[in-house]
């Protein structure tokens, strides 16, 4: 919370705010710099005045309530609004702050965003940029909750108050040293990878989920020799020599310009691709600096990322 949150939150709903968020009444006022019992009686005023518990204390530990997760709901609404309001007047006045938080991929974490950020920040030097790294499902599940304002994601499930502002098709291939088996391959098909070791994203990553559906993964059961949610640590795992790892040109960026990997693209039929996509929420007009970062990234990603890419893969199904 912010210092001029402050002026907003009474001090009540911030001690309920700070041990909702450590789920401990000594945490909070060892946070908040004051004794244990001034905010056990804050709570307790809280829950007299509104007639519910907000926590469930059980043994030692405590967690919140229905009627405390309702009004931990409003709470960081309205700290949220306020610190956006108040953002919006700091750029009107001239001072040029702000606050962006973004959710991303790994892939995207690594090369492309922050050179974007990068670029961004050399024209906006006063806004704070907020980056979380996650898996594509939770990725656009803190936009869809308003916890991120927006997404760089795959394969985005339709109809959660989510709008796809700029969409990419990227193949999937499988990811080797130039001196193994399959770089030699005019095309390669999934049995081919088959017959070597794997190192496959772990469940819940949207490459994993393409590689599942297809006949030739159904029909072979392939022994997994290397399960990672990291993609960084499945190429690693490639730079040895006998691992098959699969990712798209995105993910590759030094490995490839070094010559350490090489990227051939999967020709399955029944292969999906992988759909890259920027997304907000469709119910929430941005803030100035969001908005701001919003039209940057996608001039920014338009060049980097040309429809016609995308136009060619999409052919290939």
């Amino acid at each position: 919370m912010s210092d001029r949150s402050r002026h907003l939150v009474s001090p009540a709903l911030r001690y309920f705010a700070a041990v909702a968020r450590f789920g401990s009444f000594r945490a909070a006022a060892r946070e908040l710099n004051v004794a244990s019992s001034a905010v056990n009686r804050q709570i307790l005023g809280l829950e007299a005045d509104l007639g519910v518990a907000l926590f469930e204390r059980i043994g030692r530990s405590i967690r919140l309530s229905p009627s405390g997760e309702v009004l931990l709901r409003h709470v960081t609404d309205a700290i949220r609004d306020f610190e956006d309001a108040a953002a919006e007047i700091d750029a009107l006045k001239g001072l040029k702050r702000g606050r962006v938080a973004i959710a991303t991929v790994e892939s995207v974490a690594q090369d492309v965003l922050p050179e974007i950020v990068r670029l961004f920040l050399q024209s906006h030097p006063g806004i704070d940029v907020i980056v979380t790294v996650a898996g594509s499902d939770e990725a656009t599940r803190l936009v869809a909750e308003g916890d991120a304002d927006l997404a760089f994601t795959f394969n985005p499930e339709e109809g959660r108050r989510l709008d796809v502002v700029l969409r990419r098709v990227l193949m999937i291939g499988a990811v080797v040293t130039p001196d193994h088996p399959l770089a030699s391959f005019a095309t390669v098909r999934l049995t081919d990878c088959l017959r070597f070791p794997l190192a496959l994203p772990a469940r819940g990553l949207s490459i994993r989920a393409a590689l599942e559906a297809t006949s030739a993964f159904r029909s072979s059961g392939p022994r997994v020799a290397v399960e990672s949610s990291t993609l960084s640590f499945m190429r690693a795992v490639a730079r040895g020599g006998r691992h098959v790892a699969f990712q798209t040109l995105m993910d590759l960026g030094p490995d490839l310009e070094s010559g350490k990997l090489v990227f051939k693209p999967l020709v399955d039929a029944d292969l999906l691709l992988d759909k890259f996509a920027l997304v907000v929420r469709s119910d929430r007009t941005l803030k100035l600096a969001a908005a701001t970062f919003h039209s940057f990234a996608m001039q920014e990603l338009a060049r980097r990322m040309p429809v016609d890419d995308a136009e060619t893969a999409t052919a290939r199904s």
